[in-house]
């Protein structure tokens, strides 16, 4: 097949723009020769089972699903009953973009608390996890947190470690949506088992698609107490390949190495750089009249830019509006942004503001 797009089109509008990492098209390649059962009986499913052991420590179970949504709805689901509830921030992936599937498909109550950052606290907490034995209420059971968060931000090991005894003390389980816990690792330089069991998470919804995977996201059940019926939901919500061997070698590819890391290390340093040009130019007068509006932590970057400079940028590189009514921008930057895109949306910041 001819390529329909140009392949020197760049964006900042989100790391699921970019491409498969070559070493994870050639891991879906290697793992096609021959026969394998299907439905996860297959020798790289049994791999990556290994692999993710030996990343977050045993024992575990893992279910690779296809999207992040399938992962955050199917794990929650195994964690609550159906009178459950679960305390996210506002701003989590599952209360503002899951288009309702968690509670359309999953059934559940999200008891959103507002947060300044995006993250957590036990004292923020607290703020819903109550009213247990009130028939009239949804019963606060599940914790879920998000990492790295919508907003860029990080958690430690030692608030996650906060926030899941707390929830622990309180009789709830601790959720973690990993979309971008790959970035999260890069930027503190900690292994994802620090970020995880060794900080009391129960599940987690490991990511593997916004980091170089065509379609790859596993549940990883770290408490077994903390889940039930995983086998049988994730068939029910449609998250079951048959060739399930495609989705564990993509799994395979970014973590049995350091691949994972190496690709969140790289988006994190073209974030670094293209906040670092801003600023500079800013300070010294080649670019006017913009300014971040919250850390750098991870791979995303928020600005608020001078009127119509957002859509004239966006005619020839996309990105998207965070909060219009303040004109708010989010920038990301993915496994494949290359300096020379940094440096050319750069000079067409600088141009668009200075015109």
């Amino acid at each position: 097949m001819t390529s329909l797009h140009d392949p020197n089109l760049r964006s900042f509008a989100s790391d699921n723009y970019a491409g498969i990492h070559p070493d994870v098209l050639a891991a879906i390649a290697a793992a096609n020769d021959g026969h394998q059962i299907a439905y996860g009986e297959d020798v790289y499913t049994a791999r990556l089972r290994e692999v993710l052991t030996e990343q977050l420590g045993g024992p575990l179970e893992v279910y690779p699903v296809f999207n992040g949504t399938g992962a955050n709805v199917t794990a929650l689901q195994s964690m609550l009953p159906r009178w459950g509830a679960v305390v996210a921030a506002t701003t989590a992936h599952i209360n503002t973009d899951e288009q309702g599937a968690p509670e359309r498909i999953g059934g559940m109550k999200i008891l959103g608390v507002p947060t300044e950052d995006g993250k957590l606290t036990p004292e923020l907490i607290d703020r819903e996890a109550w009213g247990w034995g009130d028939e009239h209420r949804a019963q606060p059971l599940v914790v879920s947190i998000t990492q790295a968060t919508e907003l860029g931000t990080i958690y430690t090991p030692e608030e996650i470690r906060a926030i899941a005894d707390h929830a622990h003390g309180l009789g709830m389980h601790v959720h973690l949506d990993g979309a971008r816990i790959a970035n999260a690792a890069a930027a503190l330089d900690v292994p994802l088992r620090a970020l995880t069991r060794d900080a009391g998470v129960d599940v987690l919804s490991l990511g593997g698609t916004k980091n170089g995977a065509m379609l790859a996201e596993a549940i990883v059940v770290l408490n077994p107490e903390a889940t039930t019926g995983l086998t049988y939901l994730r068939k029910l919500n449609m998250q079951l390949a048959s060739k399930l061997r495609f989705v564990s070698a993509q799994l395979l590819a970014l973590f049995e190495g350091d691949l994972y890391l190496r690709n969140a290390q790289h988006a994190n340093a073209m974030a670094q750089r293209l906040r670092a040009a801003v600023e500079a130019g800013v300070a010294d007068g080649s670019i006017r009249g913009v300014r971040f509006t919250r850390e750098t932590q991870a791979n995303g970057l928020f600005a608020i830019l001078p009127a119509g400079v957002a859509d004239r940028l966006r005619e020839t590189v996309r990105f998207y509006d965070w909060d219009a009514a303040t004109a708010e921008v989010r920038w990301m930057c993915s496994f494949d942004t290359t300096e020379e895109d940094i440096d050319a949306f750069v000079a067409a910041i600088a141009r668009e503001t200075t015109r």
